[in-house]
């Protein structure tokens, strides 16, 4: 027997079908609550890389070192 898997809304944790024409939501309105979510800057996605781009570049500080 195979087993059914249930999915949940993110948003509201109510129970959805991939049919539904909002999926993965239940609702037009917990879609928008979620982009909202991203637009504020609640969902954050961390990152180990470091920007560098503010560091000077190894070869140019021995090419002025040089001089």
């Amino acid at each position: 027997m195979a087993r059914k898997l249930k999915l949940h809304c993110p948003t509201c944790k109510n129970v959805v079908t991939a049919a539904d024409p909002e999926f993965p939501f239940c609702s037009e309105r917990c879609r928008t609550i979620d982009l909202g979510k991203w637009a504020s800057g609640a969902y954050v996605i961390r990152s180990l890389v470091q920007d560098t781009s503010d560091e000077p570049r190894d070869a140019e500080s021995h090419e002025s070192n040089d001089e």
